[in-house]
C-alpha cells in the first residue's frame, strides 16, 4: 500500500513541530556542508594548475593550508549535523511511542486478548526505531542531496557548456532509474516488519511459559514452531535485501558508467587544449560528487520505504479503536464512601477482534493521517445499550458468558458471588471496571451507568484483588502506590498498621525501600496478596472486588490476609469472588452463577436456613468433605 508524500509532509510537520529551532539548525549545518563540498574540488584544482604552472612553495603552502582548514570545517559541520539530527530522530520517535504505549493501554481487552506483549513491543520499539532517520534528516538530506547536485551542475556548466550538459542528462537518466525503482522493497520490507513482530511475540510468549513447557514436554514441539517463525522471517527479510541489493547495483553499474564519462570528457578536451589538468580532476571530483547527492535521493528513497513499511503498520496500530467510548462530560462519583451497584438485564459475551480492528471495520482501508498525532476515537454504539453491535450481528455472537443478569448491591452491603469456573463470575468483576461494556443492559454505580463515569474515576473508585498480582521491578513504596509521589511514606506505614501487616512489614529487609522485581522473587504469593491488599487500601475506593484472592495460600496466611480483609472492607461495598464457601462467611448476600445465569440470590443467612437452597446444600457437602 503506497502513502501519498502529502501524508509523510503531515507527519513531518505534526511531529516535528515542537522542534521546530532544532530542525532550523540542522538544515543551516547541512546546508553550509553542501557549500563546503562544492568548494573542496576548486582548491584541489587551484593547487593542481598551480603546480603544472610552477608556483612558489609558499603559494603551494597556502593553497594547503586552505584545503585543511576546508576540510576541517566539513567534519565539524557533519558532526554538528549528525549530533543535531539524532537529537531530533530520538526526541520525535520517543515522542511517537509514548503516544503508542498511550493508545495501546485505552485500547480494550478484546484487543490485548489477541495481541502478544512481544509483538506490541516489536510495534512500539521496532517499527518506530525504524522511522528515526524519516524524523530527524530524510527531508532535510534529500533537500541537500538535491542543492549539491544543483551546485555541481552549475559549476559544471561555468567550466564547460557541453559537459555540463552531459553531466545533466546523465543524471536525470540516473534520478529517473531511481525513481522507478523506489517502491521495489516496501512490500517485503513490511512483510519482514510483521514477520520480526510474530518472531518476538512468540519468543516472548514461550519463555514466560517456559516452566509449563518443559514440564509438560513440550520442549521439542517449541522449537519446532520457533524454527517456522525463524524461516518465515528469515524469507522475508532476504526478499527484502535482495531488492534493496538490486537497487545498490544498479546504482552503482550507473555511476561506474558516469565516471568512466568524465574521465573520456576530460581527456579529450585536456588533448585539445581547452582545459587544464586541474579542470580534468576537477571533473573527475564532481562526477564523484554528482554520486553522492544521487546515491543519497537513492538512499532516501529506501529509507523512505522502510519509514513507510513501518508507518504502514503504526498506522494499523493506530487505527485501531477501542470498543470503549469514554464520555467527554462523565459524571463524578464520591470521592469516599460505598457505593451502590445493580445490574439491569446485562448479557455479554467477548467481542471478536479482526486483525486488532473493530469488527466492524476490519476491511476498511488504513487511514495514515490517524498518525498525526496519534488519536483515540470512540467506539460507535449502534444503540444505548450495546457495544458497537446491532441486533443484526447477534447470530454471530459467541456463547454468551452472562445472560439476563439483574441484581442490586445496596452501598456498604457485601455480595459473595459463588459458581463453577466458566460460570461469569469474574467477568462481573471485568464489566464493573470497564474492560469490557454489557453488550447488552447497562450497570449503574451510585445511580450512574457505569458508561457515563470517565474511566479514570470509575477505576479510582473501584479496587480489585486477584490470585495474580503484578508486581514491578521497584521498591515495595512504588508497588504500593503504583509510582504515585504524592503518598507520603507516614501514610503508607499508617495503612500496613491498619490493615496489621507490621509483622510482614518487619520482615522487608530496606522496608519500603526494598526492591522487588517483576517476577515476584523473595515474595511469597501471600505477601505478594498483602501487596495487593495495601494497594487498594491506599486508593480508598467504594467498591472492592476480591477474586479468588486467599484461595491458593496457607492456613496461616490466609488468616492473616482474612484479617486485613476485614479492615478492607469496613465502611466499603464489596464483591467476593469465591470456590470456598469459607471466604464468604462475611458476605450479606450471596449469588449463585451457573452458565451465566443466576440461580440464586439472597440474604446469606436466610439462605443457609433454607434446607432447599443451593448455598444450604452446598454448605452441607463442604461439611461433609471436611
Amino acid at each position: 500500500m503506497s502513502i501519498p508524500f502529502a501524508h509523510y509532509w503531515v507527519l513531518l510537520s505534526t511531529r516535528l513541530q515542537s522542534q521546530r529551532y532544532r530542525v532550523l539548525t540542522l538544515a543551516i549545518l547541512l546546508l553550509s556542508t553542501v557549500g563546503i563540498q562544492l568548494l573542496i574540488p576548486q582548491v584541489m584544482r587551484s593547487f593542481i594548475d598551480s603546480i603544472q604552472a610552477g608556483a612558489s612553495m609558499q603559494v603551494l603552502i597556502q593553497i594547503a593550508l586552505l584545503f585543511l582548514s576546508v576540510a576541517i570545517l566539513k567534519y565539524a559541520l557533519t558532526l554538528g549535523a549528525n549530533y543535531a539530527s539524532q537529537l531530533v530522530g530520538w526526541t520525535a520517535t520517543n515522542a511517537l511511542r509514548s503516544d503508542l504505549v498511550r493508545h495501546c493501554l485505552h485500547l480494550d481487552m478484546s484487543f490485548h486478548n489477541t495481541h502478544t506483549p512481544g509483538e506490541l513491543i516489536e510495534r512500539i520499539d521496532g517499527d518506530v526505531s525504524g522511522l528515526t532517520n524519516f524524523f530527524s534528516e530524510l527531508v532535510i538530506r534529500a533537500l541537500g542531496s538535491c542543492l549539491l547536485l544543483f551546485g555541481v551542475l552549475v559549476a559544471l556548466y561555468l567550466e564547460n557548456w557541453r559537459v555540463g550538459a552531459a553531466f545533466t542528462l546523465f543524471s536525470m537518466l540516473a534520478i529517473a532509474i531511481i525513481y522507478s525503482m523506489r517502491n521495489i522493497a516496501t512490500s517485503p520490507m513490511q512483510a519482514e516488519r510483521q514477520a520480526s513482530a510474530e518472531l518476538f511475540g512468540f519468543i516472548e510468549e514461550r519463555l514466560s511459559g517456559t516452566e509449563d513447557i518443559r514440564a509438560n514436554g513440550g520442549t521439542a514441539y517449541t522449537m519446532h514452531r520457533l524454527f517456522e517463525r525463524m524461516r518465515t522471517f528469515w524469507h522475508h527479510a532476504m526478499t527484502a535485501y535482495i531488492r534493496i541489493a538490486t537497487l545498490r547495483t544498479t546504482i552503482l553499474a550507473l555511476f561506474s558508467l558516469g565516471t568512466l564519462l568524465a574521465l573520456i570528457l576530460g581527456a579529450y578536451l585536456f588533448w585539445a587544449g581547452t582545459i587544464t589538468i586541474g579542470t580534468v580532476y576537477l571533473f573527475y571530483a564532481y562526477m564523484s560528487m554528482i554520486r553522492e547527492p544521487v546515491e543519497g535521493l537513492a538512499l532516501e528513497t529506501q529509507n523512505l520505504q522502510q519509514a513507510s513499511a513501518s508507518i504502514l503498520r503504526i498506522s494499523e496500530l493506530t487505527h485501531t479503536e477501542s470498543l470503549l467510548s469514554e464520555p467527554k462530560d462523565g459524571t463524578m462519583l464520591p470521592a469516599h464512601g460505598a457505593l451502590g451497584v445493580a445490574f439491569q438485564q446485562v448479557s455479554f459475551t467477548y467481542p471478536k477482534r479482526t486483525n486488532g480492528s473493530k469488527p466492524d471495520e476490519a476491511k476498511q482501508p488504513l487511514d495514515t493521517e490517524k498518525l498525526l498525532p496519534v488519536s483515540f476515537k470512540p467506539s460507535h454504539h449502534l444503540n444505548g445499550t450495546t457495544n458497537g453491535r446491532g441486533p443484526e450481528n447477534e447470530q454471530a455472537l459467541d456463547e454468551w458468558v452472562l445472560r439476563n443478569l439483574s441484581f442490586e448491591l445496596a452501598p456498604g452491603s457485601i455480595l459473595g458471588l459463588l459458581g463453577r469456573t466458566g460460570s461469569g463470575k469474574t467477568t462481573i468483576g471485568r464489566l464493573l471496571l470497564r474492560l469490557y461494556d454489557p453488550t447488552k443492559g447497562a450497570i449503574h454505580i451510585n445511580g450512574h451507568d457505569a458508561r457515563n463515569l470517565p474511566f479514570a474515576e470509575l477505576r479510582r473508585t473501584i479496587g480489585i484483588v486477584t490470585q495474580d498480582v503484578q508486581l514491578f521491578n521497584a521498591t515495595v513504596r512504588d508497588n504500593l502506590t503504583f509510582f504515585d509521589s504524592a503518598i507520603e511514606d507516614a501514610y503508607i506505614q499508617t495503612v500496613i498498621e491498619e490493615l496489621g501487616l507490621t509483622d510482614w512489614y518487619s520482615r522487608l529487609p530496606d522496608g519500603l525501600d526494598t526492591v522487588l522485581d517483576s517476577a515476584g522473587a523473595g515474595l511469597s504469593a501471600g505477601e505478594a496478596q498483602l501487596v495487593a491488599l495495601t494497594r487498594v487500601f491506599l486508593r480508598d475506593p467504594g467498591l472492592v472486588i476480591l477474586d479468588e484472592a486467599s484461595s491458593r495460600l496457607d492456613p496461616a496466611t490466609e488468616q492473616l490476609i482474612e484479617n486485613a480483609l476485614t479492615r478492607l472492607l469496613v465502611g466499603r461495598t464489596g464483591i467476593i469472588i469465591a470456590h470456598r464457601l469459607s471466604t464468604v462467611q462475611r458476605a450479606d448476600q450471596i449469588m449463585i452463577l451457573e452458565h451465566g445465569e443466576m440461580v440464586e440470590f439472597g440474604n446469606r443467612q436466610q439462605l443457609a436456613d433454607e434446607p432447599a437452597s443451593r448455598f444450604a446444600e452446598l454448605l452441607r457437602v463442604e461439611l461433609v468433605a471436611a
